[in-house]
């Protein structure tokens, strides 16, 4: 039985058809294609934009007012020698640019931003700031102090670098220096800078006073903020701000900045740093390393570089005779170096400044989560690092740099990294502030550590686990 056509139904018709699905296959697939072309022209363009070397522009709108606006927008370096060995790119933030000289500017910046925002803090008051650190904190807090018109106190360790003493001196600071110390001695560092601000102007206030425990301290809301007043309008249980008191308003106050518990110090990161980095990356990171002394740039970066990507690994550094290490692997604060009869007189005893701590605070409460992995770098390593980069980039890079480098190097390793993942790390401050230590060859010649950067090529060498 022959299937009967309709007769409009031709040879013609079928042909038209034909012809049509056809042009219509070939238009499709030559747009595609065309499509295609061009998406890949602009990644080549963008590419080559990317890498491109290009001369530093000065246009009349970037301006800034101040020192304190020469603070962050830091560049990304990539470190060619390490990126090139292990077919990653690894990206330095390079903090040693800003003018305080370290990353410690974002915080010291922000510590006094949202103090003097909360009211607590007065420009050009006789107001004094006061400090406990290892020096470059000091070091940025004294540096926008200058800027913003207060004086500032920094008690420091005797052990640190003297070229971060001789900065301090050079900024203006009053600086104390005293024996190491574990936080739980009422003479350690931190514990005599909060006390200092506590009794700030304290004799002129009791002199006229009946009562001689009359409180001072300024109600603050946090537990961690300390500021006193040297006005008399002061109440025996402490004295509330008031913006219409012009004596309170105008008199100097004494203001423990706090580094280590101060949420001031996360936020800098959260909002600053973590943006930034994403920014400059193109939302692009695999992993973040940065070691930890207060907590503040792990805790703040990487909870950032996560809340936009969840599977950016955050990883630690930590130097010899830190806790931390073992408090991300095995969930106890505890070195080796802790044991009974074994510690040595520091509390974190090592030649890496700036991170490492064996103590719990509120910024690296924050930071503990996040955290995926974590690598123990020995003294030589970061030594042999520092040497490295200067053979291999001329990079002149501080301890703490060194040390998230090697741990830049370990990670890569373990993962069994090398198709361009994008490392992300924190280079901290330059080799300028340790040359009597550090970078004293003659110094680490006394301590028993060698010098020797082939032990990084070593590390390089080693296969990966891929873990």
């Amino acid at each position: 039985m022959e299937l009967a056509l309709p007769p409009w139904f031709s040879n013609a018709v079928v042909r038209h058809i034909t012809f049509g699905i056809f042009i219509g296959f070939t238009l499709s697939v030559t747009s595609t294609s065309i499509s295609s072309y061009w998406r890949s022209r602009r990644r080549q363009s963008l590419s080559q934009a990317q890498h491109e070397s290009r001369p530093i522009e000065l246009r009349s709108n970037e301006v800034v007012h101040g020192v304190t606006g020469l603070i962050g927008n830091t560049p990304l370096v990539r470190i060619d020698s390490l990126s090139n060995a292990l077919g990653v790119e690894i990206l330095g933030k390079a903090e040693f640019l800003n003018p305080g000289g370290s990353v410690k500017d974002r915080v010291a910046l922000r510590i006094i931003e949202d103090a003097e925002r909360q009211g607590l803090l007065h420009p050009h008051t006789g107001s004094r700031i006061f400090e406990g650190t290892v020096g470059s904190t000091g070091i940025s807090i004294a540096t926008i102090a200058k800027a913003r018109g207060y004086d500032t106190t920094i008690i420091m360790p005797d052990d640190v670098a003297q070229e971060k003493v001789n900065a301090l001196h050079a900024l203006g600071a009053d600086v104390q220096r005293v024996r190491p110390a574990s936080i739980v001695d009422k003479k350690q560092y931190v514990n005599i800078a909060r006390r200092a601000a506590i009794e700030f102007g304290r004799s002129d206030i009791v002199k006229g006073s009946e009562e001689a425990h009359t409180s001072h301290e300024l109600h603050t809301g946090s537990a961690s903020v300390v500021v006193t007043t040297t006005s008399s309008h002061i109440n025996a249980e402490g004295t509330i701000d008031d913006p219409l008191d012009e004596d309170l308003l105008s008199k100097p106050r004494g203001f423990f900045a706090d580094q280590f518990e101060n949420r001031s110090n996360f936020e800098a990161h959260y909002n600053g740093t973590g943006p930034e980095i994403w920014r400059q990356t193109n939302s692009h990171v695999d992993a973040f390393i940065s070691g930890a002394g207060t907590g503040g740039t792990i805790a703040g970066t990487g909870r950032f570089l996560k809340s936009m990507d969840e599977e950016v690994q955050v990883v630690l550094a930590d130097p010899e005779g830190s806790g931390l290490y073992n408090k991300v692997k095995h969930g106890v604060m505890y070195d080796r170096r802790e044991a009974e009869g074994t510690k040595r007189r520091h509390q974190v005893d090592t030649v890496v400044e700036g991170i490492g701590i064996n103590r719990m605070t509120n910024n690296i409460d924050l930071a503990i989560p996040i955290i995926d992995d974590a690598f123990r770098v020995t003294d030589v390593e970061a030594v042999a690092m520092s040497r490295y980069l200067v053979q291999n980039d001329g990079l002149f890079l501080g301890s703490s740099s060194a040390c998230n480098l090697v741990a830049c190097i370990k990670f890569v390793k373990k993962r069994g990294w090398r198709d361009g993942q994008t490392l992300v790390t924190i280079l901290c401050d330059s080799g300028n502030r340790h040359y009597s230590k550090f970078w004293n060859d003659e110094y680490l010649r006394k301590a028993n550590i060698p010098v020797d950067r082939s032990i990084v090529n070593d590390l390089i060498a080693q296969p990966g686990s891929g873990v």
